[in-house]
């Protein structure tokens, strides 16, 4: 199994760290939870005012492009953290923190910007994009130390790519048949 200085800092890999660490599954989910839903929170209310203030075609071009961009971005892997090594404050508390903090200028954190600044239904973007975070995390807690060598990573951040610029390009592709 990979010690903790090998995994990289991406949301499911530090969900499969905390749950080999802790073997707590729910306060994992439950800080998993409340951390996304705060981050996320954030993230929409800046995305709603970003909208604000540049026309609807002009919002269009940057959803398109942040869309695209998001997607060559996934393809890069995080940079490694230890920040779960060092809090000792229980499993929900150090979930809630870690996943706080590392959610800070990620990618889902951008893509709830980009998707509020695009959509007035502020609260279900915050919602869809924490059920997003809920259905990538979950399964990886429950699974807990057991799948550490198996998940096919790479694989998931090539598909996450492809939907990402796949979007972008919708987005263009609407922009073109609206004007």
């Amino acid at each position: 199994m990979a010690s903790t200085a090998s995994i990289k800092a991406v949301p499911c890999d530090l969900a499969l760290m905390l749950a080999a660490r802790y073997k707590r599954p729910v306060p994992i989910i439950l800080g998993i939870l409340v951390a996304t839903l705060a981050n996320h929170g954030i993230a929409a209310s800046l995305g709603a005012w970003v909208s604000t203030l540049v026309s609807p075609d002009t919002l269009r071009w940057v959803v398109a492009a942040s869309f695209i961009a998001m997607g060559l971005w996934i393809l890069i892997p995080d940079k490694e953290d230890e920040a779960a090594d060092r809090h000792r404050y229980g499993a929900f508390l150090t979930t809630l923190i870690v996943f706080f903090l590392i959610e800070i200028g990620d990618k889902t954190q951008i893509a709830t910007v980009v998707l509020a600044a695009q959509y007035e239904q502020l609260v279900l973007v915050v919602i869809g994009t924490t059920l997003g975070m809920l259905a990538a995390n979950v399964p990886v807690v429950l699974a807990g130390g057991f799948a550490a060598e198996k998940l096919p990573l790479r694989l998931i951040r090539v598909l996450t790519a492809l939907l990402f610029v796949g979007l972008g390009v919708v987005a263009l592709w609407n922009g073109f048949e609206l004007t």
